[in-house]
C-alpha cells in the first residue's frame, strides 16, 4: 500500500521562507513523478508545483521563481522549498505520488500572516 505523508507545514509571516516534506513509500521512490497541490479556503484546488522521476520541474506562474521542489531519492522524500511568501500562498497543501496511478496526502496547512 502506497502512504504519502506530508510534514512542514505551519505559521510565517508575509516575506518568510517554509520548507515543506513529502514521503511516499511502499513501491520504490524513485519510480514516483510527485507534486503538489494546495487549496485555500473557497477556493478550488490547484496545482503548485511538479517533479518527474528525472527531475524535471514545472511550477505554477503564481509561484515560480519563489518554490522551489526537489527530490532525494536516497531518503524517500521530496520537498518545497517557499520563500518571499505571501498572503495568497496561505493553504493547505497536499502532496501527490504517481506511478501508473496517484497516491495523495492528508494535507498539511501554511498560514501566511503578521
Amino acid at each position: 500500500q502506497v502512504q504519502v505523508v506530508e510534514s512542514g507545514g505551519g505559521l510565517v509571516q508575509p516575506g518568510g521562507s517554509l520548507r515543506l516534506s513529502c514521503a511516499a513509500s511502499g513501491r520504490m521512490f524513485s519510480i514516483y513523478s510527485m507534486g503538489w497541490h494546495r487549496q485555500a479556503p473557497g477556493k478550488q484546488r490547484e496545482f503548485v508545483a511538479h517533479i518527474s522521476r528525472e527531475s524535471e520541474t514545472i511550477y505554477a506562474d503564481s509561484v515560480k521563481g519563489r518554490f522551489t521542489i526537489s527530490r532525494y531519492n536516497a531518503n524517500n522524500t521530496m520537498y518545497l522549498q517557499m520563500n518571499s511568501l505571501k498572503p495568497e500562498d496561505a493553504a493547505v497543501y497536499y502532496c501527490y505520488a504517481t506511478d501508473s496511478s496517484t497516491y495523495w496526502g492528508q494535507g498539511t496547512r501554511v498560514t501566511v500572516s503578521s
